[in-house]
């Protein structure tokens, strides 16, 4: 075993977590509301149910279900979410996880490639949880799961640094019009987390560079980014996708404020493009600007709300302050932008 100063490498990780304890995420989401989302989402399996899309659990989901249990200081569910993930995911060679598990087929996978935002997420998780708890064995799961982002999906070009969605698919060698990249599978916040457990300029480089390409993906008359965009050579809308400001892009703004980047033009920008009538959001159809679906769901209108309070100073509005669980995607949203907006006393 490693030793550091006469110590095992595990205990040195112990003792420094005592010594300087991390400023703790607990509490940003409250009991209450983690008790609703569990009994709308959380099976007693440890499986995050996407109750929008026959009941299938992701690896985004258990991901997002983890973060949740770090910021509603509950060890125990995350443990089990952690445990179904562990057991049933991550199951490739690589270490990352099978993006899909579907209750209704057997095997229960029949999809074995990853998705990088949702070993984003379950790397950050882990991360998260390893400082909160002192659980060093979450710190090498997720170092783990980071090493192997950086190397199987980040790739450089024309002086971009790239995040590919997936590591078969979307490379240039997979597709014609490849690279394809998703810019809402920046998760910003967790770049700098996990510099600490894997430490290389590259996670710099996709915060710096990510930014700059959700500035610049301004398509149609909205000026709005495509949930997929070819990077091939100018970026456009990728080839076989709908092209449409769609269920994945409404979560990039979210993303930026939690991390506190982009700067005022841009917030404003994604907040008045993406706001309708009435406090509502919506999917974009990128060629004509047409509305596809009003997304009057709490946890979508509480992102534009969210923008204005960052860049206004506008309280959130009453109803959206308050939780109820919908369905498994926005009551997510929802939610990881109230811990937000604890933090930031001038949105209550």
């Amino acid at each position: 075993m490693k030793q550091v100063f006469g110590l095992p490498f595990k205990a040195l990780v112990m003792l420094a977590m005592m010594l300087f304890p991390i400023s703790a995420t607990a509490a940003s989401v409250t009991e209450a509301d983690w008790t609703t989302y569990k009994a709308a989402f959380l099976d007693p399996a440890g499986r995050i149910v996407d109750t929008a899309n026959n009941n299938i659990s992701h690896s985004e989901g258990q991901g997002y279900g983890m973060w949740l249990a770090v910021l509603a200081d509950a060890p125990a569910d995350f443990e089990l979410i952690w445990s179904f993930t562990k057991t049933e995911l991550l199951v490739r060679d690589d270490g990352l996880a099978a993006w899909k598990w579907d209750p209704q087929t057997d095997p229960h996978i029949s999809d074995i490639n990853n998705a990088t935002d949702g070993d984003i997420l379950i790397a950050y998780a882990l991360a998260l949880a390893a400082k909160q708890w002192r659980k060093p064995d979450y710190a090498d799961a997720a170092r783990s799961i980071a090493r192997t982002v950086l190397a199987k999906t980040v790739v450089q070009r024309g002086g971009r640094t790239l995040l590919l969605p997936g590591t078969a698919g979307f490379a240039e060698a997979d597709r014609p019009d490849g690279p394809v990249v998703n810019p809402s599978y920046f998760i910003f916040e967790a770049f700098p987390v996990l510099n600490e457990l894997v430490p290389s300029p590259l996670w710099a480089a996709l915060t710096k560079d990510g930014v700059a390409q959700i500035a610049a993906y301004s398509f149609g008359p909205r000026k709005l980014s495509a949930d997929w965009v070819s990077v091939k050579t100018k970026p456009r809308p990728a080839d076989g996708f709908p092209q449409e400001f769609g269920y994945n892009s409404v979560r990039i703004p979210l993303y930026l404020a939690r991390a506190g980047l982009g700067d005022a033009k841009l917030l404003e920008r994604l907040r008045a493009e993406t706001a309708i009538d009435g406090g509502n959001t919506a999917t974009f159809d990128l060629r004509t600007g047409a509305t596809k679906d009003v997304l009057s769901d709490a946890g979508y209108r509480i992102i534009p709300a969210l923008l204005a309070c960052v860049t206004h100073k506008i309280p959130l509005p009453d109803d959206l302050r308050r939780f109820t669980s919908t369905l498994y995607y926005p009551s997510t949203l929802h939610l990881l932008a109230l811990s937000f907006a604890t933090q930031h006393q001038e949105c209550l």
